[in-house]
């Protein structure tokens, strides 16, 4: 899935400076408190004695519930094959974010979005008549995310559709096993404010992945948030926006504050926080927040930065970015 701040492509940076520094085991707890598509603690997983992922975003949370909170083994084909051959079915996707719907917004071909209302649809039918439990609920909702966003008529995020059908968009819709890691531990999943739920958790190792500019995931995802949520609103404006809320972590003047109230109510030893040289806060303002509450150090790797499109006027038009990973051991 394209992601804003997608931690893929730093995965073996972040993993060996976190194994390196903080020594997992299995009798860690790890915490992603913004883990957005559950890339980072999807490393850990298997390694240690639970994840904690959180992200307030339902089209994040539904994909952390799969991939991090599902750890079992179980065969579901049957059930992709069945939502598979389903016709399609014109309803709110088809209506509000397809060619041919009512709206005239474009986000999806007439078939793929009539295709994803068929399958949103039926998911819900099956979970209110018992027929799959949370955890087969999850995985096919991750499913059918994952395959609606390769066919989706965007640039890459969903802040604004193309004016004509992209190739990948005119193929049809092919759900495919959104697949987790097995393993024998339970893990947990929330969908709070990470502000609020830091103060309810505790373990090892807090790791921290917040929104680094005023680039709002709740505006740029809200498509993927609707076919997560799949309820009933009067979509607003040309992109058909839902009501979002939004983050403190994207205003210059609330940043710093937020950041402070989560590190000093956080109950980890070690915090690693992922940011960068394009973030809101300055590499010297985060340094001196963190330094007030144990040892600080910083790891750096340079790395090709994340452009929804090639034409986009942007404040920073670098190919490469600096991600910074600052690190507190922390006090008590």
């Amino acid at each position: 899935m394209n992601y804003i701040g997608s931690k893929q492509k730093l995965s073996d940076f972040l993993k060996n400076t976190i194994i390196d520094t903080a020594h997992p085991s299995a009798q860690t707890v790890f915490c992603d408190i913004f883990a957005g598509t559950g890339a980072v603690g999807r490393i850990f997983k298997k390694d240690v004695k639970k994840v904690i992922a959180n992200d307030r975003e339902a089209y994040s949370f539904t994909l952390c519930r799969n991939y991090i909170g599902n750890h079992e083994a179980k065969d579901r084909g049957d059930m992709l094959a069945e939502l598979a051959s389903l016709s399609g079915k014109k309803g709110f996707v088809f209506e509000h974010y397809s060619f041919g719907g009512k709206s005239e917004r474009q986000y999806f071909s007439a078939d793929n979005g009539q295709k994803i209302d068929a399958i949103r649809f039926e998911i819900n039918k099956w979970r209110k008549s018992k027929k799959i439990d949370e955890d087969d609920y999850y995985f096919l909702l991750a499913s059918l995310l994952e395959a609606a966003d390769k066919v989706a008529n965007t640039a890459s995020v969903y802040g604004a559709y193309l004016k004509h059908l992209k190739k990948s968009a005119e193929k049809p819709l092919e759900l495919k096993a959104a697949t987790y890691e097995i393993n024998d531990n339970n893990h947990e999943v929330y969908n709070e404010d990470a502000n609020k739920l830091i103060k309810k958790i505790e373990g090892d190792i807090l790791y921290l992945d917040p929104p680094y500019n005023a680039r709002e995931y709740g505006a740029n995802y809200h498509l993927l948030n609707t076919i997560a949520l799949y309820d009933k609103f009067e979509p607003k404006g040309k992109t058909g926006l839902r009501e979002y809320e939004r983050s403190r972590y994207c205003k210059k003047n609330e940043v710093k504050t937020a950041f402070e109230e989560l590190i000093k109510n956080a109950k980890f030893k070690y915090i690693f926080l992922s940011y960068n040289n394009e973030g809101l806060m300055s590499e010297d303002e985060t340094r001196a927040i963190m330094k007030k509450y144990g040892h600080y150090d910083l790891a750096t790797t340079e790395y090709q930065r994340f452009k929804a499109d090639k034409t986009e006027n942007r404040n920073h038009k670098a190919s490469q970015t600096v991600e910074y990973l600052h690190i507190l051991e922390k006090n008590g």
